[in-house]
């Protein structure tokens, strides 16, 4: 596939970038000596060449080059629907018989609302699933405890935006987003990683100091798509539900403040892949239905 193969010549210029010393440059010939390569050699004009062709024939054989698909509010519910359905029941040791035998006990009713709790803070927050992995009871503050604004501080502690620090926290009140209701819940020992290593089907780590790795969250996430009937692999969310416009999104998000890379934001905000906000025919015809009212303003027109 065309991606792999992105994949490998990227890894393929990170080693002869970083591990040999030869920089990001262009590939060229050394002009002292015969068959000498200077600077980066999978960065040369025949290999970018070639990767434009090969892009072209697998268009043109069919294969479309695939994004990420953006997580809606649909799936969302779904999961927690599917979280609150969970029996919560005690399981002991499971063997590789019944794994095989029982593969949607993969992970029980506490697995499940922590992973809940996982999607949705990188949905409203916006953070990668691996910043959000991070995330440590250090890292909240519950305040303003009068009755109506009651809310959560949270400071992630790492963004691949913010390599010098300067990350802006975010404010999430109960009355708008219920997300910390989970955590009031389902914890006790406010101390450590939020988001414990899983063991078994329904356990974590005793150690606090174990945090759920990426490779875990991945096929646990994998798993939870499956189990709602979504075979596939937040910020949408933000656009299209509640209708932020572009700029509150990036002011808190914390992402381009200088907007010097608009490509990047967008590639979050819109895609192909994504479902259709309308059908094409439907775009100018004025007999169209309206859409659900604002939550906001009580509008249905399709302008607001």
């Amino acid at each position: 596939m065309y991606g792999t193969t992105q994949k490998m010549r990227a890894a393929v210029s990170h080693k002869f970038g970083r591990d040999h010393k030869l920089g990001t440059q262009p590939w060229s010939e050394h002009p002292m000596i015969a068959g000498k390569s200077i600077v980066n050699p999978s960065l040369s004009v025949m290999v970018s060449q070639y990767m434009v062709s090969l892009h072209r024939r697998k268009v043109w054989s069919g294969e479309a080059v695939t994004s990420a698909q953006a997580i809606d509010e649909v799936t969302m519910k779904c999961l927690w629907d599917f979280v609150w359905a969970t029996p919560c029941k005690e399981y002991g040791a499971t063997s590789c018989k019944r794994k095989a035998e029982n593969p949607a006990e993969w992970a029980g009713f506490m697995i499940c609302s922590m992973l809940l709790l996982l999607y949705l803070v990188s949905m409203i927050c916006l953070p990668c699933y691996d910043e959000a992995l991070q995330i440590t009871w250090a890292d909240i503050t519950f305040q303003g405890f009068r009755p109506g604004d009651f809310h959560v501080r949270l400071e992630l502690p790492f963004r691949k935006t913010h390599q010098y620090r300067g990350i802006a926290p975010f404010y999430v009140y109960a009355d708008e987003q219920f997300w910390w209701m989970l955590v009031r819940e389902r914890c006790k020992n406010l101390d450590g990683f939020i988001f414990w290593k899983k063991i078994g089907t329904d356990s974590v780590s005793v150690n606090l100091t174990d945090g759920m790795t990426s490779n875990a969250f991945l096929e646990c996430f994998h798993n939870n798509l499956l189990d709602i009937g979504v075979d596939s692999c937040g910020c949408q969310f933000l656009y299209k539900v509640c209708r932020w416009d572009f700029r509150d999104i990036c002011d808190w998000g914390g992402w381009a403040e200088n907007f010097n890379n608009p490509g990047t934001i967008f590639k979050y905000l819109l895609s192909w892949n994504d479902n259709p906000r309308e059908k094409r025919e439907h775009y100018m015809n004025p007999n169209r239905l309206m859409k659900d009212p604002c939550h906001a303003c009580g509008r249905t027109c399709h302008c607001a």
